[in-house]
C-alpha cells in the first residue's frame, strides 16, 4: 500500500492509498514513502489546510469500516469547516438513538482531518474526546485553525460527501 508522510504543526502525518483512494491518515511518519500522484495531491491539500488557505478537500476517500461507520463519516463530511455539531445531532441525522455510537464511529475514523471527526463536540459545548495526536489539544488546534481560515463558511453538502466516500 503506497504511503507518503508530511510534516505538519501537529507533527508527522502519513497518508495511505489503496485502489486510487485515500484509505488512512495516521499520526507519525511511515517507514516506506511512495509519492503517487494522489498522495502528492493529498499532501499538498493538507499543507494548504495547515497554512490556513484550504478548508475543503477534493480527494477520493475510501475508509474501511462498517456501513454504519461510513454513514456517520458521510455525515461528518457535511459539517462546514469552522463549525461544529454535537454527537447527538449527528446521531439524529443518521437515525441512531445513541450519541455514544457516534463517538465510537468517530474514534474508528481511519482518515481524520479529511473526514472531520474533530468537528463533533459534546452537547454541552465541551470538546468531547479525540483519539488523534495529543487528544483534546489537537482537536482544539484543528477547530481554531478552521475558524480562522478564509472561506471557513464554505458548505460541503451531504450529497458531495456521499460521492466522495466510497464503500470499502
Amino acid at each position: 500500500m503506497p504511503q507518503l508522510s508530511l510534516h505538519t504543526p501537529l507533527g508527522d502525518l502519513t497518508l495511505s492509498e489503496e485502489d486510487g483512494a485515500i484509505v488512512a491518515l495516521d499520526w507519525g511518519r511511515g517507514r516506506d514513502q511512495d509519492a503517487t500522484p494522489l498522495l502528492v495531491r493529498a499532501r499538498d491539500q493538507l499543507q494548504d489546510y495547515f497554512d490556513g488557505t484550504r478548508t475543503v478537500f477534493d480527494l477520493p476517500l475510501a475508509p474501511h469500516g462498517t456501513a454504519f461507520q461510513r454513514k456517520v463519516w458521510d455525515a461528518l463530511c457535511a459539517i462546514p469547516a469552522g463549525q461544529t455539531r454535537s454527537y447527538a445531532y449527528i446521531a439524529r441525522q443518521v437515525g441512531c438513538r445513541a450519541a455514544r455510537a457516534i463517538g465510537q464511529a468517530n474514534g474508528a475514523n481511519p482518515i481524520p482531518i479529511l473526514i472531520p471527526c474533530h468537528r463533533v463536540v459534546a452537547a454541552n459545548g465541551g470538546l468531547g474526546g479525540y483519539s488523534g495526536g495529543e487528544g483534546e489539544a489537537t482537536k482544539r488546534y484543528l477547530l481554531d485553525l478552521e475558524r480562522l481560515a478564509p472561506g471557513a463558511d464554505t458548505l460541503f453538502t451531504a450529497r458531495t460527501a456521499q460521492r466522495r466516500i466510497r464503500p470499502s
